[in-house]
């Protein structure tokens, strides 16, 4: 359970950091934007791969997380970087990254 806390405070981290990188934006800052395009992709990367070492004890816990979606993700940006859609990744940023916190919040406390 100790590593698994690391992991999710490090998910937390770069979920401030987006948060941070795109604070005031719309989807046309982001598109003409690439320094804060490649900030936000490369915390996606980070944030999937420490998902992806969170124990499968931890990841049963908690099935509403979309660990599989997370972690395929992860492979697209790794393996698949020039096909990277940006609007997907807007997307994922203004509508899924606000749940991913509130779960990974409440997994922090369930594991202090």
């Amino acid at each position: 359970m100790q590593d698994d806390r690391f992991y999710v405070l490090h998910v937390l981290e770069c979920i401030e950091r987006i948060e941070k990188y795109t604070a005031g934006r719309n989807i046309d800052g982001f598109f003409s934007d690439t320094l804060i395009q490649d900030g936000v992709i490369r915390n996606l990367q980070v944030l999937a791969e420490s998902t992806m070492r969170v124990s499968e004890r931890t990841k049963a816990r908690w099935p509403a997380v979309a660990w599989r979606d997370i972690a395929g993700f992860r492979n697209v940006v790794v393996h698949d970087y020039l096909g990277l859609d940006l609007e997907r990744i807007w997307n994922i940023v203004s509508l899924n990254l606000a749940v991913l916190k509130r779960q990974m919040e409440q997994i922090r406390e369930a594991i202090e």
